[in-house]
């Protein structure tokens, strides 16, 4: 039986959630945004899905990563490579030999400044 990749790795999945549901509520609130406004921006029809986010439940739809990118005023590869550290630590480390810290910092990469 095909296990959780992230689980099986060690990787405490929920903590990863949560830590990338902070570090997105951090970017939201550094660009002045309420959820709703965010809802509005990256096309999400109830900003309750902003708030389950927030909170560690559900990952954001890859064919959505540039519009959450622009929104949050970063440029896509910086905010993709970030939530990575989250969504899939493994192939994080595999594609850019760093490995995801234990206590996974929730500081934003600089933010584009076009």
């Amino acid at each position: 039986m095909y296990a959780h990749p992230q689980q099986s790795a060690g990787h405490d999945v929920q903590k990863l959630r949560k830590d990338a549901g902070k570090w997105l509520k951090e970017l939201r609130e550094s660009a002045g945004l309420t959820q709703r406004q965010l809802a509005e921006r990256v096309g999400v029809e109830y900003y309750t899905f902003i708030s389950q986010l927030e909170v560690g439940r559900g990952r954001i739809p890859p064919d959505r990563y540039e519009r959450w990118a622009a929104a949050l005023h970063m440029r896509p590869a910086d905010f993709v490579k970030q939530l990575m550290r989250f969504y899939d630590p493994e192939t994080y480390r595999l594609l850019f030999g760093e490995a995801v810290p234990e206590e996974t910092s929730c500081a934003s990469p600089e933010k584009d400044v076009h």
